[in-house]
């Protein structure tokens, strides 16, 4: 997806700050290029401010998408999730991070069945997409304490590495 978006805004840097800001947040546009956070209307000065950018390249941006049929069919769709892994711990819950390949096939299904067999229930899985973060991560929230024994097995997947937060 994020090739498509390079290819149409090609030599905007600006606006591809932008768009890349809008897709890992989650935030979206409507036909009349107003951006959106769910529901709540963001100002685009904000946005630009928090870009270091222009707030007219923020609107252009916006009105741009707006204008073109399939790139508002892709961003009016956008919507955020929330992250609890920051504040796991403070809800009694152990979070963990793992490193692998990005383009690896199975590597959710591999934490997903360790955690079953040891009787862990997972509250959350979020996977950074490759195209948007540079060093992709897929962060775990699991019900109460993750057991030694599954993390020892975790570790034995040959993946990169895996880290308690």
């Amino acid at each position: 997806m994020l090739g498509v978006l390079e290819e149409h805004f090609a030599g905007q840097r600006a606006k591809l700050k932008v768009i890349n800001c809008m897709l890992r947040l989650g935030l979206s546009v409507d036909k009349e290029g107003r951006i959106f956070c769910e529901r709540i209307q963001m100002a685009p000065a904000k946005i630009a401010k928090a870009l270091g950018i222009d707030r007219r390249v923020v609107i252009q941006t916006a009105k741009e998408i707006a204008s073109d049929e399939k790139l508002l069919t892709v961003f009016s769709h956008l919507s955020p999730i929330a992250n609890v892994s920051m504040a796991a711990k403070f809800l009694g819950h152990d979070c963990f991070e793992i490193n692998a390949d990005p383009h690896s096939v199975g590597v959710v299904a591999q934490v997903s069945t360790i955690l079953a067999n040891n009787n862990v229930s997972i509250r959350q899985i979020i996977t950074d997409d490759p195209d948007l973060y540079p060093d992709p991560k897929m962060t775990v929230v699991v019900e109460g304490k993750l057991p030694q024994k599954a993390i020892a097995q975790l570790r034995k997947l040959g993946i990169q590495s895996i880290v308690l937060k």
